[in-house]
């Protein structure tokens, strides 16, 4: 069945430096939308960043751009998030997703048919 599996969370100062990996199997991964959530207690899940099919096409929400950078490596099956000059509010859990065929933006938690079980960036002052 398919599968996504995150990695690559932690705690880390502001301004520092996290690189998440998503690994997915089970599904031909390279025909979907890759997509970053995040949520923290209480909120919303939010749609972070998406990278098209193929990967030449990337999406990332104002809050994080110039920030965060969304890349995929479709032989290895893996999507990447390298999120740089982290803030306090970055805090989250973070979720990979697969989306069917193209990207849309914004993207919205109903779009994504495959989820990880997330994985906790905490970000201190």
């Amino acid at each position: 069945q398919a599968q996504l599996a995150e990695s690559g969370g932690g705690s880390v100062q502001a301004g520092g430096s996290l690189r998440l990996s998503c690994a997915a199997s089970g599904f031909m991964h390279s025909s979907y939308c890759m997509g970053w959530f995040r949520q923290v207690p209480g909120k919303e899940r939010e749609g972070v960043a998406a990278i098209s099919p193929s990967g030449s096409g990337t999406y990332v929400v104002d809050s994080v751009k110039g920030r965060f950078t969304v890349s995929r490596d479709n032989a290895k099956a893996t999507v990447s998030l390298q999120m740089n000059s982290l803030k306090p509010e970055d805090t989250a859990r973070y979720y990979c997703a697969a989306r069917k065929y193209a990207c849309t933006w914004p993207i919205t938690v109903q779009d994504y048919v495959y989820w990880g079980q997330g994985t906790q960036v905490t970000v201190s002052s």
